[in-house]
Formats: structure tokens, C-alpha cells, sequence
């Protein structure tokens, strides 16, 4: 008795782990497919939108969604030069762009467009209170494939920094 007791209780917490890891898999696996993906609807600006919002967002949902979401709407150029997501996930995080993460504000402004790229003027409101522009560029993805026609992120300038808002 005392064996099958002992076997039962070993099961039911095998069980529980099973059930504990399974759940946790699912539940990060359809938030992580709760990520924008690139489409040819979406707008030049709203792609800078989309991203800055998942910045100033970044560990909602999951830690680093905002990275990851900013990551989506990379271009396929860009990712070649930034490295694969964690490399790109230690750049954001590092001293050139880390005020981009949990930002408090930002204003988007178009300086320059045509029919394949624009160019925006981006502010942003860090943490810390410190204002922060930025050049941020879109162009439209030309080559065949399912990114065909969007828009996507080919070059963000390092900040200038403009000081502090009080």
C-alpha cells in the first residue's frame, strides 16, 4: 500500500509539472503571436507607431514584447547588420538605445517622403524625463516574398540628446 501511495504522489506531482510547463508554453506561444505583423496596409508612420508604442510598452505581456515587436518590423537588410533578435535585443538594451525602452512619450514627424521611403523626426520623453530626437526611416520592402509592399525599418540614427523637460 504504502508503494502505490508513494507512486500515486509521485505521478500527481509529474502531473502538475507537466501541466505547469505545457500551460506556461501555450500561454507564451499565443502571446507571442499576439505581435503586429508587417502588412501591406499599414502606413509609414504607423509602422514608426507601432514600434515606439512596443518600446514604451516593452515588458507588457511578456518581457521584451516591445523589443520583439520593434524587431518584426525590421528590415531584412537592417537584421543582417544588427544581428540576429538577442543581438538586436542587447543593442536596444545598451547605452545607445536603452532610453527607447518604457519611454514616457514620443512625437512622430514626417521631414521627407517618396513612394518607396520616408523619413521621420522622432522625440522621445525617457524615464528619466530627458528628451531624446531621433532620425527613423521606413522603406517599402520591394523584393517577392509575404514583406512585398510594406513598409519597414531600414535605419534609426543614434539620439541626440535635447535635455531635460523641467
Amino acid at each position: 500500500m504504502k508503494k502505490e501511495n508513494c507512486f500515486s504522489k509521485m505521478l500527481k506531482k509529474l502531473l502538475l509539472t507537466f501541466s505547469v510547463i505545457f500551460f506556461y508554453f501555450i500561454s507564451t506561444h499565443i502571446l507571442k503571436a499576439d505581435l503586429i505583423e508587417p502588412s501591406n496596409l499599414i502606413k509609414p508612420k504607423e509602422v514608426v507607431q507601432i514600434q515606439l508604442t512596443g518600446l514604451m510598452n516593452n515588458d507588457d505581456q511578456f518581457k521584451d514584447r516591445g523589443i520583439e515587436q520593434t524587431w518584426t518590423f525590421a528590415h531584412p537588410d537592417n537584421k543582417k547588420n544588427t544581428g540576429p533578435l538577442p543581438n538586436f535585443k542587447m543593442m536596444i538594451k545598451g547605452r545607445s538605445y536603452q532610453m527607447l525602452l518604457n519611454h514616457l512619450s514620443h512625437t512622430i514627424t514626417e521631414v521627407g517622403s517618396s513612394d518607396k521611403w520616408a523619413q521621420f523626426e522622432v522625440i522621445i520623453l525617457d524615464s528619466k524625463k530627458i528628451y531624446h530626437k531621433f532620425n527613423w526611416q521606413v522603406e517599402k520592402y520591394t523584393r517577392e516574398g509575404p514583406l512585398k509592399d510594406c513598409w519597414l525599418t531600414t535605419m534609426v540614427s543614434s539620439p541626440i540628446a535635447l535635455g531635460s523637460s523641467i
